[in-house]
């Protein structure tokens, strides 16, 4: 058995892995084509964090920093140059991937500016400018599943743009991304737009899940609460998957939104893949390949970072679907949680706060390294 036996079990399983990291030096030093050719990569996600811990570090952007100060640009305009500019690279590292898959996978997502997170035509115009900038027909564009995100993901769907919703934490919220996928299909469907090429998934949160409602229950202190911990964010994700199945399970349209989507089906159109976000386990004292070995489900992505990736590819244990035999108990979970005053509203809401507050200091960080960096090229 291989090293990556595991990763080769997860995609006969259904699950497509995606790795949750980019840089330029990853990109120009052959390891992402390794990590395609070896550990069963077909996709990438990034996210601001990521931009600011890649660029940040400076390996690979001298040169074109070194062009952008000459220029004169912005620091907003030196920062999508060279985010974009990566993306399009890898993009092209995958195209073999999305050619083979017809667009399934082989895809690269980019964010939209976090700081427009609450601003729906703002987001929409970003998006348009994202993907004309990359010029990949493999990008995805990321949009945050914020209130004012989600008829931004309707007009960028039905634009023909393969959009990665991101930052969802709430089954409510997931139902909402779901039926802004449909309008969006709906809407390239008018214009004229062959739906085949347009692609969706849904970034459903994960490990942040259990680090906030742990950390409430280890406040609680009883053996009932301690009995609990580790088992919110799989319950979330399960019941995620269930919603989905409601959704784009089902061929017979046994209820509207399934009717819905069976009719766009017909019309060629993609299932918005559920994909599991924020996999890396953040306690110690679970098992590092706890939300992948207990996340397989036909029709999934998993986008992993690297660390969890090699975990998996080592220890992971893949034993088919973990998922869909697991609804009552995950509902159990949930309602057990709720029962120790635990409100789940109250968490998913505060998660989606801090995840948009995160990429935006991450995004600030970005402007203030990149700004600096600029600075000391025009000085030599």
């Amino acid at each position: 058995m291989s090293t990556t036996a595991p990763l080769t079990s997860l995609g006969a399983a259904g699950v497509s892995v995606w790795l949750d990291d980019l840089s330029r030096t990853r990109v120009e030093s052959g390891n992402l084509a390794e990590l395609i050719e070896r550990s069963h990569v077909v996709g990438v996600t990034t996210n601001p964090s990521i931009f600011q811990a890649a660029i940040g570090s400076g390996e690979g952007y001298e040169d074109q920093l070194a062009d952008l100060a000459l220029r004169g640009v912005t620091v907003d305009e030196a920062v999508r140059m060279m985010t974009t500019a990566d993306v399009r690279a890898a993009a092209d590292v995958l195209r073999p991937v999305y050619d083979a898959t017809r667009g399934r996978d082989g895809r690269v997502s980019i964010e939209v500016d976090p700081r427009l997170a609450h601003r729906t035509a703002a987001t929409v115009a970003e998006a348009k400018q994202l993907a004309w900038l990359v010029d990949r027909p493999n990008v995805m564009i990321k949009i945050p599943a914020t209130e004012a995100g989600l008829p931004a993901i309707t007009e960028v769907i039905g634009l023909g743009i393969s959009v990665n919703v991101t930052l969802i934490f709430s089954l409510e919220r997931y139902r909402a991304v779901m039926d802004a996928y449909l309008k969006g299909l709906e809407l390239a469907h008018e214009r004229g737009i062959d739906l085949s090429t347009v692609h969706s998934v849904a970034s459903f949160f994960v490990s942040r899940v259990d680090a906030e409602i742990d950390k409430r229950l280890d406040a609680l202190g009883t053996d009932e609460a301690k009995a609990l911990k580790g088992r919110a964010a799989l319950a979330n994700a399960r019941l995620a998957y269930e919603a989905y199945e409601e959704v784009f399970g089902s061929a017979d349209g046994a209820t509207p939104p399934a009717a819905r989507a069976a009719r766009l089906a017909a019309a060629g159109a993609q299932k918005q893949r559920p994909l599991w976000a924020s996999t890396g386990v953040k306690d110690p004292a679970y098992k590092d390949t706890l939300y992948v070995d207990e996340l397989v489900a036909p029709g999934t992505v998993n986008t992993m970072p690297e660390a969890t990736l090699s975990a998996t590819a080592d220890h992971g244990v893949i034993t088919g679907d973990t998922v869909t035999g697991g609804y009552e108990q995950a509902r159990a979970d949930l309602k057990a949680v709720d029962a120790l005053g635990i409100s789940y509203d109250g968490v998913v809401q505060q998660l989606e706060d801090e995840g948009v507050a995160k990429f935006e200091a991450a995004w600030n960080d970005l402007l203030a390294t990149v700004a600096t960096r600029l600075r000391g090229a025009e000085a030599k």
